[in-house]
């Protein structure tokens, strides 16, 4: 499809003037939404979990030609959100060609294409802008100045071109007046100095602001969309009330309220498409990595006002299918299948999303880490063996049997000690593998069973992986409870 290059061809296309003079962002987004509101699929492809809470609210706000704010913790697709925002916005917009802030061929605001198209009249230059350039974002920092977001003065303009320093044609126009005609996200708002909000809002409402004590008229035509994290309001600081009162909208995220969900979600963008054999991930190895998350945005160890965000078992998935990956390259195996001590080697990549209260401190990352693991294993046991009887089994150990399962060891090596192991292989029917399954998907299962009665105390394991029979309660004496002067307490001795 060929377009109009120049502002005569253009007011002969399907771009007309009397559209594009009257159709602002704001109008733009919510008249795609209303098209996309009467197909069959997603608002925001990609976007798992909120088709029932946020993506209402967000479709609600553009409906209403709101600016809004996504207020949640880390982790919770804020910015993605935001991105998708473009999904919603004309495959290609005109603009003046050389034109800095982007005008509209139809209704220049700034100095520059005014003077131009009285020059040039039909003639003059038009581009054209993709949705994606229409999408600018600024990440608030406390640094951030108004030249930055609104502009400044340049001298040496003024010096060049012979103009005064008030003059339009002296201003350095920044991230803000280059999104006209866009969406501008500002990503954890209360970062921003409080004088810099102000710049903000006046800009965004009343369409001016000084520069340097020169008044600047720019009646931006702009969708304004922002993030903050709750806590920041009392720890980093605050939206300034005037900004809050011109946010039309105010959605809360959060994080996904069911283990199917984050396993869609670490599904989608965990990196898993290796360059080497064939990858084999059990369903219960999903399970337990998205169980882990859960696990600690409960635990009172864990600071809940900070979150545990969804990059944590994204992170944990691609560290699990590396360590199954460098041992299936060691050992030339045809298969890579991870196993739960695949998920003990990826510690590395939970600990340091966790932020700690003073008790998780005193115990430490990794003691923390690992009982969440520990817990994860335990529940996802339960939804395959919570009815099986598992007494073969546990018996083997308590009758002296062990065995070692180290994560490097290969699965042609441990399968035989398995198999020695009294009505192991046969639970395995439960997590879908059988006789006919590869050795490492074997191996990888039986290793779930054995965590899985650890992790409810029915077995014991050491440090180097040695499964061996569970520690016994301390015997009762004959008389466990004896009397003096007038107080009873327990003769079983104290641990």
């Amino acid at each position: 499809m060929s377009f109009p290059l120049t502002l005569g061809e253009l007011r002969r296309s399907p771009f007309s003037e009397e559209k594009l003079r009257s159709r602002r962002v704001k109008d733009e987004l919510r008249d795609n939404l209303i098209a996309k509101l009467g197909q069959d699929g997603p608002i925001f492809p990609g976007i798992v979990g909120y088709d029932d809470t946020v993506v209402p609210q967000i479709v609600n706000a553009i409906l209403s030609r709101h600016n809004f704010i996504l207020l949640g913790l880390r982790g919770q697709a804020k910015s993605r959100i935001l991105r998708a925002l473009t999904s919603l916005l004309d495959p290609h917009t005109p603009y003046i060609a050389g034109c800095e802030i982007h005008d509209n061929p139809y209704a220049p605001i700034c100095r520059r294409c005014r003077d131009l198209i009285a020059h040039c009249g039909e003639a003059t230059t038009i581009a054209y802008l993709t949705p994606e350039e229409r999408f600018v974002e600024k990440l608030a920092t406390p640094d951030v100045t108004i030249a930055d977001l609104i502009g400044d003065i340049d001298p040496i303009k003024a010096a060049r071109g012979g103009h005064e320093l008030s003059s339009e044609f002296t201003v350095h126009y920044g991230l803000l007046p280059r999104a006209n005609r866009g969406i501008f996200a500002v990503n954890e708002l209360p970062d921003l100095a409080g004088k810099i909000q102000v710049g903000l809002f006046n800009i965004m409402q009343e369409g001016d602001v000084q520069i340097k004590g020169y008044p600047v008229r720019l009646p931006l035509d702009i969708a304004l969309v922002f993030t903050a994290n709750p806590e920041d309001y009392t720890a980093r600081g605050k939206i300034i009330t005037p900004l809050k009162d011109r946010v039309g909208s105010e959605i809360r995220t959060h994080y996904p309220a069911t283990v199917e969900e984050g396993i869609t979600i670490t599904t989608q963008e965990a990196w898993a498409a290796r360059n080497g054999n064939k990858l084999v991930i059990p369903k219960y190895v999903r399970e337990v990595i998205e169980r882990i998350a859960f696990a600690a945005r409960e635990d009172k160890k864990i600071d809940k006002r900070s979150g545990v965000s969804q990059r944590l078992p994204i992170s944990c998935m691609e560290n699990v299918i590396s360590n199954a990956e460098r041992r299936a390259i060691r050992h030339r195996e045809q298969v890579t299948v991870p196993r739960i001590g695949d998920v003990y080697a990826a510690l590395p990549a939970i600990t340091g999303k966790l932020e700690l209260e003073y008790e998780g401190e005193m115990k430490g990352a990794d003691h923390v880490g690992r009982e969440l693991i520990r817990n994860a294993i335990a529940k996802t046991y339960e939804q395959y063996f919570a009815n099986a009887n598992m007494q073969q089994v546990i018996q083997w150990f308590d009758l002296g049997g062990e065995i070692q399962l180290a994560e490097n060891a290969p699965a042609s090596e441990v399968l035989p000690t398995l198999r020695n192991i009294q009505g192991l292989m046969d639970k395995l029917t439960r997590v879908n593998v059988g006789p006919k399954d590869t050795q490492e998907a074997q191996v990888s299962a039986a290793e779930f069973v054995l965590e899985g009665l650890h992790a409810h105390k029915r077995i014991g394991r050491n440090e180097e992986r040695v499964f061996s029979a569970g520690e016994k309660p301390p015997k009762i004496a004959e008389k466990p409870f004896e009397r003096e002067e007038g107080q009873y307490r327990s003769r079983r001795p104290l641990n």
